[in-house]
């Protein structure tokens, strides 16, 4: 593999974040868009190869998605399903390694079965970026959305792990060390799992107090910018699951984030989106610029194993089927399970099914096994029909999972249940602010404060009810919008002002940017959108 020109990475990072913008704009998935525009540039006249380099996946890329997407997790609904992503993110990872390895070594005969298990490992893990964009977009049921973001955080550490212990077995030279090294495999996963989480859970712990005690909300966010770089290569150095220790630490750190600073909060929120669409952009646009490349590897059998890769994304889809109805619909044969409810309907199955696309952890492992003569037997072969299976995934799956959605009706019912407890969240809150208020004023509190500080408090705990009321169209414009919107108007004056006083030298720029520093907040808060 050539090395990478940063020039034309440079390139592939400007063009992969217009994609997204242009996807943005209309309302396309930008990870399939940039796959698709990434495959029709791979072949534009004197458009340089970009090969994809693992390391910089699995270092510089996978972890930080991993701890972003983490943060944003819900611990407690990972939790309430924490047996069927444990089902998707290990036993389906097992099951699809075997099921394609035995395809892929029944289909090509030169393949040998170590190798073609190696196939199965890298083709087994669900990249969730895209169908979980989808799925936010269209409004999928908050279990299913919990289930699929669960898997997607696990499933990698499997897969990897899986990945390192096929592949060793796949370049030992004789039968009794490929059977000693499946057997040191097995010991290496389960350490690999449980050192993971316990080197996530003490960095967690031991970040969280760190960042407690820095009192500085720029420091915190550049502490928080290197913990899954600094988690991630401590765990691998100790021969555990670095995927596992950056996810529970994300988990952990996320689920303490209520404990930091307001301006942390919005600062990790702000850096975090910027680094997820700018990693992603890049991503989805390497997968496919791997085009040329993968199809040069095979030089005059392409024809061929084009078929066959084309067989085993069929079998790789239907794998995820084939595990999923039975794992739920099974268990339903136990009378004890029958007593606790009645069955699921098949649709939020067959949608977790179809939501099965690959991503880039894929193309990084194939791209991983060693080359040349000392390298893994078929190593080519592996190599494109994972490209294939990507690709394929990407494209069939993922275009037509909206689709697919939209017609069998599988949405988010609860959407007024949330705004009910939302309600009468803010209200119990308003009413201890009041109360609060009531405490701490005093003879010499000036009147109108206290009146409007209560003023302030009511409106907030009045937006939620009354969007539980008939529509704008019947009663007009609530109270609670004419105030978001009248006062949005007066912000953009106020701005018009400092910034007319700094154009006229009235003002320094330092006092300009502290003012709208401090009407930015307001309006952040006025903002729900």
């Amino acid at each position: 593999m050539t090395e990478t020109d940063p020039r034309a990475l440079l390139l592939v990072f400007v063009l992969a974040l217009a994609v997204t913008a242009v996807a943005r704009r209309f309302s396309l998935s930008a990870p399939l868009l940039l796959v698709v525009v990434g495959l029709a540039v791979s072949f534009v006249p004197g458009m340089p190869a970009v090969p994809l380099d693992p390391d910089l996946v699995l270092f510089l890329v996978l972890p930080p998605l991993l701890y972003s997407a983490s943060l944003e997790s819900s611990t407690l609904r990972l939790r309430e399903n924490i047996k069927r992503i444990s089902q998707l993110a290990v036993g389906l990872v097992v099951f699809s390694t075997a099921v394609v390895g035995v395809a892929a070594w029944f289909l090509v005969p030169e393949l040998p079965l170590a190798s073609a298990l190696v196939l199965g490992a890298v083709v087994a893990p669900p990249d969730a970026v895209a169908a979980a964009s989808i799925g936010r977009r269209l409004g999928l049921p908050r279990r299913i959305m919990a289930i699929l973001e669960g898997e997607s955080l696990l499933n990698d550490a499997t897969a990897l792990t899986l990945f390192r212990v096929l592949l060793a077995a796949a370049m030992s030279t004789t039968t009794v060390s490929t059977g000693a090294t499946v057997l040191e495999g097995l010991g290496e996963f389960a350490l690999a799992a449980v050192g993971g989480v316990l080197i996530g859970a003490a960095a967690g712990w031991l970040l969280h107090q760190v960042r407690l005690r820095l009192h500085d909300g720029v420091l915190e966010s550049s502490v928080g910018l290197l913990v899954p770089f600094v988690i991630y290569l401590l765990a691998e150095e100790l021969h555990t699951s670095g995927v596992l220790a950056v996810v529970v630490a994300g988990l952990y750190l996320g689920h303490k984030a209520t404990e930091a600073g307001y301006a942390t909060r919005l600062q990790d929120q702000a850096v975090w989106k910027a680094l997820d669409t700018l990693l992603e952009a890049l991503v989805f646009g390497l997968i496919g610029l791997q085009l040329r490349i993968v199809v040069d590897g095979l030089g005059t059998d392409a024809g061929r194993i084009l078929l066959v890769s084309l067989a085993l994304l069929v079998v790789t889809i239907l794998a995820r089927f084939v595990f999923v109805f039975p794992t739920i619909y099974l268990s339903r044969l136990i009378p004890q399970v029958r007593r606790r409810g009645p069955a699921l309907s098949w649709r939020g199955p067959f949608v977790i099914s179809w939501a099965g696309m690959r991503g880039v952890v894929t193309l990084a492992a194939a791209f991983a096994i060693p080359a040349g003569v000392d390298g893994m037997p078929g190593r080519d072969v592996v190599v494109f029909a994972a490209f294939v299976i990507t690709v394929g995934t990407l494209l069939v799956q993922g275009l037509t999972l909206p689709a697919l959605i939209r017609r069998l009706r599988v949405r988010d019912q609860g959407g007024q249940r949330d705004v009910l407890d939302e309600a009468a969240v803010k209200q119990a809150a308003a009413e201890a602010a009041i109360a609060r208020l009531d405490d701490l004023a005093d003879d010499g509190t000036p009147a109108h404060v206290t009146e409007q500080l209560r003023t302030w408090a009511q409106h907030r705990s009045n937006g939620a009810w009354e969007r539980l009321g008939r529509s704008d169209d019947e009663i007009g414009e609530a109270p609670s919008v004419a105030f978001t919107r009248l006062r949005r108007e007066m912000l953009t004056a106020e701005r018009a002002t400092f910034v007319r006083f700094r154009d006229m030298g009235r003002i320094d720029e330092g006092i300009l940017r502290d003012m709208l520093r401090e009407l930015d907040y307001e309006e952040a808060m006025l903002d729900r959108g």
